[in-house]
């Protein structure tokens, strides 16, 4: 019995034709089409052009005709976040479309393992430090050296070893070991991480209004208040300024005055409050804040500008070593995390 022709393309599915227009393209085009394509997507594709049969060239003309239809009636074309999310939901069911859509949001990178080596090594290092050493050992085998490295260093110095030795006496691992590695930090790590990595529009106002001289800032935010008092509060509550720096630990202060250009602190401390002034001269030594206190006296009167400007690089500077995690900046809207920048 001869084989049945498809020559009815209604009653051919969206992957069908895909299918058939690949097959049609040749296999020059269809492997460079592949190479763009995820691994899901590949199978889903070769399973359809594998049970395809023979399809009549009346249909591959018409599947043709429709690709190119709709691809020169698009007009222009605008691709976001949003506009991908509204298309996913159409088409799969919502808890798909959050796990694709946390993935797009995460790290960059084609396989699990590219987007681990784009992954800032302290945000990996402070998840995989509660991981056995053995899972670390595999993650770490299968990244770049140099993240590798810079993971080890961030880790405790017993476990980091423990990590090591598991590396050189490793066996060749498992592809289904390696799955349920890749499996599970995409669940319990990627997902979060592109989660929390989501910034809320009014922490962009509040960095943008961080960086405003102090009468730029009483006007825009005096404007604001009058429009919308409810943003106004939130970006309030997000800015973190100079006045914040006080809410410093010691052992911050200190690491704080290590880094600190002094003749930039001299002019910020010049234009702060008596209690500012105090926080850094008591985590001095006498000899340090009796210099200090000399080259402000010796200043004379400074402008606002410069002050301004002095106590801006302290906060950028502050938030720097926040980010490397050498001293914690304490919430603002009251708890104990740091804050992320």
């Amino acid at each position: 019995m001869p084989a049945k022709v498809r020559d009815d393309i209604a009653k051919m599915s969206g992957v069908e034709r895909a299918a058939a227009l690949l097959l049609a393209l040749g296999e020059e085009q269809t492997a460079r089409i592949f190479s763009m394509m995820g691994d899901d997507e590949i199978k889903e594709l070769s399973t359809a052009m594998a049970s395809l049969g023979t399809v009549a060239p009346t249909v591959i003309d018409q599947i043709s005709v429709e690709f190119a239809e709709q691809i020169s009636s698009t007009g222009a074309l605008v691709g976001n976040m949003d506009s991908m999310e509204r298309l996913l939901s159409k088409t799969i069911p919502g808890e798909r479309v959050s796990q694709i859509m946390d993935e797009i949001r995460g790290p960059a990178g084609r396989t699990m393992w590219d987007k681990l080596g784009n992954v800032n090594e302290l945000l990996l290092a402070n998840y995989l430090k509660n991981e056995y050493p053995q899972t670390v050992a595999v993650v770490l085998t299968k990244v770049k050296p140099d993240h590798a490295a810079r993971v080890l260093a961030q880790l405790p110095d017993a476990f980091a070893m423990e990590v090591v030795m598991r590396m050189l006496r490793m066996e060749p691992v498992q592809k289904e070991v390696l799955d349920d590695v890749a499996k599970t930090l995409r669940n319990e790590f990627m997902s979060n991480l592109a989660r929390t990595s989501r910034v809320d529009s009014h922490e962009i106002m509040a960095e943008i209004f961080n960086n405003f001289d102090r009468n730029t800032e009483g006007r825009f935010m005096g404007a604001l208040e009058e429009r919308n008092k409810d943003s106004a509060e939130k970006i309030k509550a997000l800015m973190f300024t100079f006045d914040d720096l006080g809410r410093l630990d010691p052992g911050g202060v200190q690491t704080l005055l290590r880094s600190v250009d002094k003749a930039k602190l001299a002019t910020a401390l010049k234009g702060s409050s008596e209690t500012m002034r105090e926080l850094f001269f008591s985590n001095m030594s006498e000899r340090a804040s009796k210099l200090l206190k000399e080259d402000m006296a010796s200043m004379g009167p400074v402008r606002l500008k410069d002050v301004d400007e002095s106590q801006m690089y302290m906060v950028q500077l502050a938030k720097e070593l926040s980010e490397k995690g050498e001293i914690m900046l304490a919430n603002k809207l009251g708890g104990d995390d740091e804050l992320i920048y």
